[in-house]
């Protein structure tokens, strides 16, 4: 990627000099408290399996990932190790913290505290970086815009947590919204412009590294699930085993669709892009899909072990099979964006999770476990395939 240089560079800015921005140690902490944030929803999921429960839960999400995702631009531009950024990104964390700790009561009591938590953190964060910024920087009327939607946002946080019930649901839903799709369209605001993604000068190996990282949080939850379940199981028989190695394939396979076929074209693409800000954008936009499949995939693991020799019931099993579907779908769209092509294995892969809807009412949880775990093991071995001959006719 060619080196940018404006002319009045800002102290505060990473230097772009054509090499790749690295990770640091206080972006790692920082990723810390969503390690708790993803357990917290998981759980939360896990507790509540009912049309308002997801409803709850993928709001929640879409707040827990625009807090993340909106940071991670921030120490993509901007150098964590200087004190000032530093000092932004530890209050975030802070923060954070609060805002997840209040994920479980969010839509009852604790509703004013997590929103309160979220917009401060939210406003807090942009508001100090057009501070800092001054006048004349190239990023300075892009992050007024974003600052002024969520303004936007804010007034449905607020309002939602002093209201109950589908009230609150709608008003924070619509808070999402505008802060997920916002950015599809530069922050349009009336007498303020927009903001081009050609402006959007971003590094795309830190951008893809951030995203890997964050996956990686994700299957933790999911391997510390299944860890902590088996743990707490009074006797290891050979259900509780086999629900065991099920959920580890399961997680497995995720793994391997992600990091063993697609991350470096990642890297690649968002890299040599004649628009990065744009493809680093939409990188962004997909990993809330992906992610989302693998929290509810953790879901199904724990009820696979929890309950193994239970008939599978209409609920256990949407959740089993939606984890997985969602998660290629995710990956689909995702591989759609790095390679141009429509990956047909996992297309082949959501219709055949899809048909074992069929077979539900004859099979226990675990038989179900370890059919969507063989489906998705099957898929990443032929998705393997595929990228491999691929890789051999360049």
């Amino acid at each position: 990627m060619k080196a940018h240089k404006p002319e009045n560079a800002h102290p505060l800015l990473r230097k772009r000099d054509g090499h790749h921005a690295r990770i640091t140690f206080e972006e790692l902490f920082f990723d810390l408290i969503y390690a708790f944030a993803i357990t917290q929803l998981s759980h939360n999921l896990l507790h509540n399996l009912s049309i308002i429960g997801v409803i709850e839960t993928l709001v929640l999400w879409f707040a827990v990932w625009l807090g993340w995702q909106y940071t991670c631009w921030v120490t993509n531009w901007f150098e964590p190790e200087t004190f000032k950024i530093r000092s932004v990104l530890f209050a975030t964390t802070g923060i954070g913290l609060i805002m997840t700790a209040a994920i479980p009561f969010a839509f009852e009591s604790n509703g004013w505290i997590f929103a309160a938590a979220y917009m401060v953190m939210q406003l807090g964060r942009t508001g100090y970086i057009v501070y800092e910024l001054g006048q004349n920087q190239q990023l300075t009327s892009n992050y007024r815009r974003m600052f002024g939607w969520l303004l936007i946002s804010a007034t449905f946080w607020i309002a939602g947590a002093f209201v109950e019930d589908g009230t609150r649901i709608l008003l924070w839903a619509l808070a999402v919204l505008c802060e997920y799709t916002s950015p599809m369209f530069g922050f349009r605001l009336p007498f303020m412009g927009r903001s081009h993604t050609s402006d959007w000068t971003i590094e795309g190996g830190h951008l893809t590294e951030r995203c890997q990282l964050f996956v990686i949080v994700a299957l933790g939850e999911t391997l510390l699930a299944t860890g902590g379940t088996l743990s707490q199981a009074e006797q290891w028989n050979v259900e509780v085993i086999s629900a065991m190695l099920a959920t580890f394939i399961a997680t497995l396979s995720i793994w391997w669709l992600y990091f063993g076929t697609s991350e470096k074209e990642a890297t690649y693409a968002i890299t040599h892009s004649t628009d990065p800000g744009k493809i680093g954008a939409y990188y962004h936009y997909i990993h809330v899909v992906l992610i989302a499949g693998i929290i509810v995939s953790a879901v199904g693991n724990d009820l696979v072990l929890d309950h193994p020799n239970t008939e599978l019931t209409v609920k256990y099993c949407i959740v089993l099979i939606s984890g997985p579907a969602i998660f290629l779908l995710g990956s689909a769209i995702y591989k759609k964006a790095v390679y141009s092509i429509l990956p047909i294995t996992h297309i082949c892969g959501v219709i055949a999770l899809i048909i074992l809807i069929f077979i539900s009412s004859v099979v226990t949880m675990l038989i179900m476990g370890w059919i969507t775990s063989v489906v998705m093991l099957s898929v990443a071995v032929c998705e393997n395939c595929v990228h491999r001959n691929k890789a051999s006719l360049r």
